[in-house]
C-alpha cells in the first residue's frame, strides 16, 4: 500500500538523512536504503525485519522506524520502538507526540510533552493544535501562553482554531494582537484565515484594513490564496465591486477564483454576471466542478431562468460527471418554488439522486405561503416533521398559511399543538461591528451587558425628537 505523497516525501527525506549521516560499509548503505523503500511503501513487517539486522542503529533509524508505523496507524508499535530507543531527540520526542495527536490520544500525547527533557517551539506547536484539533480552546490558549518563544505556526496554530471551532470573532482578536506585538510577522496562510472570518461575520471594515495590511507585507499581490479570500470576504460583506476589482487584479486565476467571483456574483442578484463569468471560465480552458454549478444555479434561481436552470443541472452529470448533491438539488427546488411550479418542485424533490433534508422541505413550505397551497404546505411539514421535529418555525408557517386559506380553526388548532408541546421559537441574534469590535445583540428579552447604556441613550435620542417610539429599538 502506497502511502500519501506528504508522508512519501517525508521517508524519501529520511532516507536521505540516513545516507548522509552514516558512516559505515556499502552493504549497510544498501540495507539502509532498503529500509526506506520498504518504509515508503508501506512495508513495515519487512522494513522491521531489515531494522533488525542492522549492527547499528542511530536516532535517525530509530525515528524512521516509529514513523513508519505511526503512517500505518500502529500506536502500540510505534509507542514499543520508542521507549526501546536508546536515544532520543527532539525529532524523535515530536514524532512520537504528533503521532498521538493524529490518533486523538491527547492525554497520552500532553505526558510526553511534559517528559520531555528539552522543547522546541515545533514541540509547543504540536501540542497548540493537538488540543485545537479536540476543540479545547481553552488548553490551546494556556500552551499558547506559556510558550517561551513563537512564530508564525503558533499564531496561526491558534487562530485556526478559533476559527475551527466556531469562535469566529476571536480570530480577529488573535489577529489583532498578533499585529500589535509585532514580534511576528502574519504568513498568507494567517491572511487567509482572518480574511475568511471576516467574511463569516460579514465583518467590512475589519477585512479592509487586513486587507491594506496584506499589501504593506505584499502578500496581496503575489498569493493567489490571499486573493481568492478577499474576494469572497468582499463578496459576502456585500461590497461585489470591490470583490470583482481583486479578481480582475488576479494574473492566474485558479479555480476557486472563478468559483468564489461566480458564487458571490450569483448571491447578490448578479444573475448575468455570473452566467457571463460561467461561460468566460470555460472558455479560459478551466473545467467547472461542483461548487461553480451551485453559483450558477443559484443565479438562474434569482433571475427566474427555469429552463435554463434545468438544463445547467442536467449538464452536471451529462457534460462534466458531475453527481449532483443536496445544494445543487436545493437550488432547482428553489428555483421551481420561487416560479411558482410548486407541483413540479415536488416531483423533482421525489426523483432527486439524494434524499431532500429540512432546507429543500423549509424551502417548498414557504413557497406553499406565497402561492395560498394549502396542500403541498401540508406535504413539506408532514416531511418536516420527520426531519426537525422540535423546530416551531415550521409549525408557525403552515398556521400562518391556514389563515390565510380562511382556515381559521386550523391554524387555531396548530397553535394550540404549539403550547401543549412547550415548543418556543429560538431568539434571533444579529452582529454589529463597531470601532470596539464586534457586538452581539439577541431579537429575545435577553439583555445585553451594556443595555442600562443603551436605554439612557435612546431616551436623550427621543427628548430631541429623534426617535417616537423607544420600545420599537429596543
Amino acid at each position: 500500500m502506497i502511502t500519501s505523497l506528504r508522508d512519501s516525501s517525508l521517508l524519501v527525506a529520511e532516507s536521505r538523512e540516513l545516507i548522509t549521516h552514516a558512516k559505515c560499509s556499502t552493504e549497510s548503505l544498501n540495507q539502509m536504503f532498503l529500509f526506506g523503500m520498504l518504509c515508503l511503501m508501506g512495508v513495515i513487517a519487512s522494513a522491521n525485519k531489515v531494522f533488525c539486522e542492522m549492527v547499528e542503529k542511530n536516532v535517525v533509524l530509530w525515528t524512521s522506524m516509529i514513523n513508519g508505523y505511526l503512517l500505518n496507524k500502529d500506536l502500540v508499535s510505534a509507542r514499543r520502538y520508542f521507549d526501546l530507543s536508546p536515544e532520543r531527540d527532539i525529532v524523535l520526542w515530536n514524532t512520537m507526540i504528533s503521532g498521538y495527536i493524529e490518533m486523538g490520544n491527547m492525554l497520552e500525547a500532553r505526558s510526553l510533552f511534559d517528559q520531555m527533557p528539552c522543547r522546541d517551539v515545533m514541540s509547543w506547536n504540536t501540542v497548540l493544535e493537538g488540543y485545537a484539533n479536540i476543540g479545547d480552546m481553552e488548553a490551546c490558549e494556556r500552551v499558547f501562553d506559556d510558550m517561551p518563544e513563537r512564530n508564525v505556526f503558533s499564531w496561526n496554530g491558534l487562530i485556526k482554531g478559533y476559527a475551527q471551532n466556531g469562535r469566529v470573532s476571536e480570530v480577529l482578536g488573535s489577529f489583532k494582537r498578533m499585529v500589535d506585538e509585532g514580534s511576528v510577522v502574519p504568513n498568507d496562510a494567517t491572511m487567509t484565515l482572518v480574511l475568511s472570518a471576516c467574511a463569516k461575520l460579514g465583518a467590512f471594515d475589519f477585512g479592509k484594513w487586513v486587507h491594506k495590511y496584506g499589501e504593506t507585507l505584499g502578500y496581496n499581490k503575489v498569493d493567489v490564496n490571499v486573493k481568492n479570500a478577499l474576494i469572497d470576504m468582499y463578496g459576502k460583506c456585500g461590497a461585489i465591486e470591490i470583490a470583482m476589482e481583486v479578481f480582475k487584479g488576479i494574473k492566474r486565476r485558479d479555480l476557486i477564483s472563478w468559483n468564489t467571483m461566480i458564487n458571490g456574483l450569483a448571491a447578490h442578484g448578479h444573475g448575468t454576471e455570473a452566467l457571463n463569468l460561467f461561460h468566460e471560465m470555460k472558455n479560459s480552458g478551466i473545467s467547472p466542478d461542483k461548487v461553480t454549478f451551485v453559483g450558477v444555479l443559484c443565479a438562474c434561481k434569482h433571475m427566474g431562468l427555469v429552463e435554463d436552470g434545468l438544463a445547467y443541472f442536467n449538464s452536471m452529470f451529462t457534460d462534466f460527471s458531475i453527481m449532483p448533491e443536496i445544494e445543487h438539488c436545493g437550488c432547482v427546488v428553489d428555483l421551481l418554488s420561487r416560479a411558482g411550479f410548486l407541483t413540479q418542485a415536488v416531483e423533482f424533490i421525489n426523483k432527486m439522486p439524494v434524499k431532500a433534508d429540512a432546507v429543500i422541505w423549509a424551502t417548498l413550505l414557504g413557497a406553499s405561503k406565497v402561492y395560498k397551497k394549502v396542500d403541498i404546505g401540508e406535504v413539506a411539514l408532514e416531511e418536516l416533521i420527520k426531519l426537525e421535529p422540535r423546530n416551531p418555525a415550521n409549525f408557525v408557517m403552515l398556521s400562518n398559511i391556514y389563515g390565510d386559506a380562511g382556515r381559521f380553526d386550523d391554524a387555531a388548532r396548530l397553535k394550540v399543538a404549539m403550547r401543549d408541546t412547550g415548543f418556543k421559537k429560538e431568539a434571533g441574534v444579529s452582529w454589529i461591528e463597531t470601532d470596539d469590535g464586534l457586538v452581539k445583540f439577541y431579537s429575545s428579552g435577553e439583555k445585553h451587558p451594556r443595555t442600562e447604556e443603551l436605554q439612557r441613550i435612546l431616551r436623550e435620542l427621543k427628548s430631541f425628537n429623534i426617535l417616537r417610539d423607544e420600545e420599537h429599538f429596543m
